[in-house]
């Protein structure tokens, strides 16, 4: 197998970036690949709930679909909580931070805050603020979160809900994490 030649990166050489940057290309390509196998590994997990984080995150793209929500949002919805496993107490801005570069500022922010929006239904019954979500009041996407929130995420642990499988939701994964970033600043912020 191939390598670079340095082993700092101030000594790497015009051709050991060119041999890199290829290599991440090939990279970037295959995140589908890899939003669709960390979706599935949730299977084995939301442990007490009637139905396991994957079907969560299926029913929750499914009713954004039927409730006719566009492309961004409803992969949103598909991957709003693939950051539980390796982020718990801050999975939504793991969520946020993957999707970012593929979507409108509006998705990803709703992303980002989903998690304090959402404590407003189970907040009082946790002995948390179930209104924290106020301090973004007067934010022009907060609708657009509460909405999310309310019509798609805690509506989605419903066993006997009609949730669409995987791969009906691949083709429109594969469609957002193919876009060239909407904000080049975002991969590359000297630009």
């Amino acid at each position: 197998m191939q390598h670079v030649s340095f082993i700092r990166m101030d000594e790497g050489t015009a051709e050991d970036y060119a041999f890199l940057n290829a290599l991440e290309d090939e990279f970037v390509v295959a995140l589908p690949d890899r939003l669709l196998a960390a979706l599935a590994s949730l299977k084995d997990s939301l442990a007490g709930y009637q139905i396991n984080r994957l079907e969560h995150s299926l029913q929750s793209a499914t009713r954004a679909e039927a409730d006719g929500a566009d492309i961004e949002l409803i992969v949103g919805a598909l991957i709003h909580d693939l950051g539980d496993d390796l982020a718990p107490l801050n999975h939504s801005q793991l969520a946020a931070a993957i999707i970012r570069p593929y979507v409108r500022a509006e998705v990803a922010w709703i992303i980002e805050h989903h998690g304090v929006f959402q404590m407003y239904y189970y907040g009082d019954a946790m002995g948390v603020d179930k209104n924290a979500r106020d301090i973004y009041r007067d934010h022009v996407w907060f609708d657009s979160c509460e909405k999310f929130c309310r019509d798609w995420d805690q509506m989605a642990f419903d066993p006997d809900y009609p949730t669409k499988p995987l791969a009906h939701f691949e083709s429109m994964l594969r469609e957002i994490f193919t876009r060239p970033p909407f904000d080049p600043a975002i991969i590359n912020p000297a630009s």
